[in-house]
């Protein structure tokens, strides 16, 4: 038994920033462009109302508009953000209790779900995804939704604040920007319309290489990262080398398989483009030349960074009924993977 998406929605707040403000804001302003080393122009900044909670429940709510399903249909509800900010403006908190998926549920109408909270760095939104399609396969549920919102950009205030050289740890800070998704999964009828499969997998030994904390110098949360190491050539190739060994048990190759489009990590442009090149030597074969972005206008969303950009290119016509996507998750951890999917009948 396969799985599908079977709806998907979206939130973005209406607050466009750009990447230019958010640099001549630095205390210390870097000696580089930072907006043409990741080619980040703009991003979005969560609204005073905003938070985890009411952008993943407006993303959650995008999604059920277009869904054949209602909230009471539901059979399980997940959240995979890594922020879980609740009560926007000047009471904006951390929230661990009651987890995010139990109050989404009751707001959403959908008691009878069950519902849990999963967290993964950037990749616990697939995380999410990937219990729900186990779920699904193993016949224990008939559909789901996962969820993140992400309220990121206080790790961005943090940096500007903070940042002194050019090899400060808080650079990747600088690349984020606020979003929410959510997604509907369900049984696939047919091979034309599936996840064909999807398998992700964690390297701890990478796990001290991004950490997130609260700043031991300024009040507010930083997030320190060893970049040079974390894109690594080697590090990047994980993801490859992963997927080799599915088609060596499993049957199958790059080639065969006849990708129409492929999805990273939004992290910059140029981080995107040297994971298709480092890929494609692994595989010894090219990737395919659509390479699926919104990180120019989006930024890095965190877990919500492939289904923004998934979302967009299937409104905006990028992605045609009966096309292939491989996309490849990525986070700290160090955590990769891979998921094949057909879309058929998913629109926005």
């Amino acid at each position: 038994m396969k799985s599908r998406f079977e709806s998907i929605g979206v939130y973005l707040p209406k607050q466009i920033n750009t990447m230019k403000n958010r640099i001549a804001a630095m205390q210390n302003p870097p000696p580089f462009d930072l907006e043409a080393i990741t080619g980040i122009k703009e991003f979005r900044t969560a609204e005073t109302h905003d938070d985890s909670f009411t952008m993943g429940l407006a993303a959650a709510k995008d999604a059920l508009s277009r869904s054949q399903y209602k909230p009471e249909d539901l059979d399980v509800i997940i959240v995979g953000s890594i922020t879980r900010t609740t009560g926007g403006g000047d009471v904006r908190q951390i929230n661990f209790e009651p987890p995010l998926s139990h109050s989404l549920k009751y707001e959403l109408g959908a008691p009878q779900a069950m519902h849990f909270d999963v967290s993964n760095a950037c990749a616990g939104m697939f995380t999410g995804v990937h219990l729900l399609e186990r779920m699904i396969k193993a016949g224990t549920v008939g559909n789901g939704l996962v969820i993140s919102g992400e309220f990121i950009t206080p790790i961005a205030e943090t940096a500007t604040r903070e940042i002194v050289g050019a090899t400060d740890l808080q650079f990747g800070s600088m690349t984020v920007g606020d979003a929410a998704a959510a997604v509907i999964m369900d049984r696939a009828v047919s091979d034309e319309d599936c996840i064909n499969y999807f398998e992700i997998m964690s390297c701890a030994e990478y796990a001290q290489l991004c950490i997130g904390m609260p700043s031991d110098k300024t009040e507010g949360i930083g997030l320190y990262t060893i970049n040079a190491e974390m894109h690594k050539k080697d590090r990047i190739q994980l993801w490859p080398r992963f997927q080799m060994e599915y088609y060596r048990k499993n049957g199958g190759d790059i080639v065969s398989e006849k990708f129409d489009h492929i999805l990273h990590h939004q992290v910059g442009t140029r981080a995107i483009n040297n994971f298709s090149k480092y890929g494609s030597e692994i595989f010894e074969a090219p990737l395919p030349s659509s390479n699926l972005s919104g990180v120019e206008r989006f930024a890095n969303t965190a877990s919500t960074a492939h289904f923004v950009v998934l979302y967009h290119a299937l409104k905006e016509g990028t992605i045609k009924k009966g096309e292939k996507v491989l996309i490849v998750p990525a986070a700290s951890g160090v955590i990769t993977g891979f998921l094949s999917t057909t879309f058929t009948h998913l629109k926005v």
